[in-house]
């Protein structure tokens, strides 16, 4: 008797479990979403005001090194032109002049482009803090268990329905709004 009450008690409790956890599955669905931050990074304002900013520096950083360039030509211009007519001191000392100029512009070419890494690093670094902060937010609002990365070889496949990446963005612009530089400049008003 007291093995059938086990068994018959068992069998309701499977019976029952079967016919509730479909209705808890359907409300304890869990919501997932993607985020490119790439293209974060690329069509928010503020990674667009960075990428200016970026593309500034690096301009800068060439036109320096690009003067640099055009010294050491115009050396070794001068040293194959007089190479006939100077002595092998003078010559000498030409091309030592050359070696050290040369020394200078790999210099500049390296040391611009770890302060271009750097400061690509910190533009990015800040509008992913951000980002976070934008994704956290949406993702708690909007009831998401997961928020993944769109990145290459990570997400292999995922419905275009999950993409939120054009509302952070959005929403990643009214956050962290970016100060245009004709807005500004100080508008007279008529009278």
């Amino acid at each position: 008797m007291r093995k059938v009450f086990i068994v018959l008690v068992a069998g309701l409790f499977l019976a029952a479990t079967a016919y509730i956890s479909p209705a808890f599955s359907a409300e304890e669905k869990n919501k997932i979403a993607i985020v490119d931050l790439h293209k974060l990074i690329n069509e928010s304002d503020a990674g667009k005001k960075a990428k200016v900013e970026l593309e500034g520096l690096i301009k800068s950083k060439q036109s320096a090194i690009d003067e640099k360039g055009k010294n050491i030509e115009k050396l070794k211009t001068d040293i194959e032109k007089q190479s006939a007519v100077i002595t092998a001191e003078a010559k000498k000392s030409k091309e030592e002049e050359l070696e050290r100029l040369v020394r200078d512009y790999q210099r500049i070419i390296s040391d611009s482009q770890a302060e271009v890494k750097k400061k690509e690093a910190e533009l990015t670094s800040e509008i992913l803090k951000t980002a976070r902060e934008v994704i956290n937010k949406i993702a708690q609002e909007g009831g998401y268990s997961l928020v993944l990365e769109k990145a290459d070889g990570l997400v292999l496949y995922f419905s275009s329905n999950l993409d939120i990446t054009d509302k952070v963005i959005k929403k990643f612009n009214e956050a962290k709004p970016v100060e245009k530089k004709a807005e500004t400049k100080a508008k007279p008003t008529k009278k």
